[in-house]
């Protein structure tokens, strides 16, 4: 979401401090536990500006693999936004809610797939091209393929024998 902790607050109250998510990449990297980032939501004019540095922080804590999501804003969730934004952000609501706007074919929200995700038109091409070059110079790739094979199901203490 967010490297401002008065941001982070404000956005997720009961979410890890920004600090100690990027501390938890690290630990499960050094675990060997193969880690990526999930820079969301992207709020146009309030963390958008972060991108950069929320990719760079992941990278340098283990994060391997990035990607993006813009703020949606489905049916149950529009109105709780809006007093959100109107509160902590009131000189920016109008502007927010025109990019939203903006991005999601003129409405809050737009459920499209492919779109509902990304967004579409110029303010979502600019996101996109910022996360894919940032990505590209950081140095970002794919996480591994999953290996099953490591699995092995947990044992339950039970009196019952096992057939397999």
């Amino acid at each position: 979401t967010t490297l401002d902790n008065r941001l982070a607050a404000r956005m997720e109250p009961r979410a890890s401090a920004p600090h100690a998510k990027l501390r938890a990449m690290r630990a499960l990297t050094q675990a060997g536990v193969p880690v990526g980032v999930m820079v969301a939501p992207v709020v146009p004019m309030i963390t958008d500006h972060e991108l950069e540095h929320i990719l760079e922080a992941s990278y340098e804590h283990g994060a391997r693999a990035a990607g993006y999501v813009l703020l949606r804003l489905p049916h149950e969730l529009k109105d709780v936004w809006r007093e959100w934004l109107e509160l902590h952000y009131p000189e920016r609501a109008a502007h927010v809610m025109s990019l939203i706007r903006q991005m999601r074919g003129g409405k809050d929200y737009d459920s499209g797939f492919g779109t509902r995700m990304r967004g579409a038109g110029p303010f979502a091409q600019l996101i996109e091209q910022r996360f894919r070059k940032a990505r590209r110079r950081i140095g970002f790739g794919r996480l591994p393929a999953l290996d099953s094979t490591r699995f092995v199901p947990p044992r339950r203490d039970s009196a019952q024998g096992e057939l397999f």
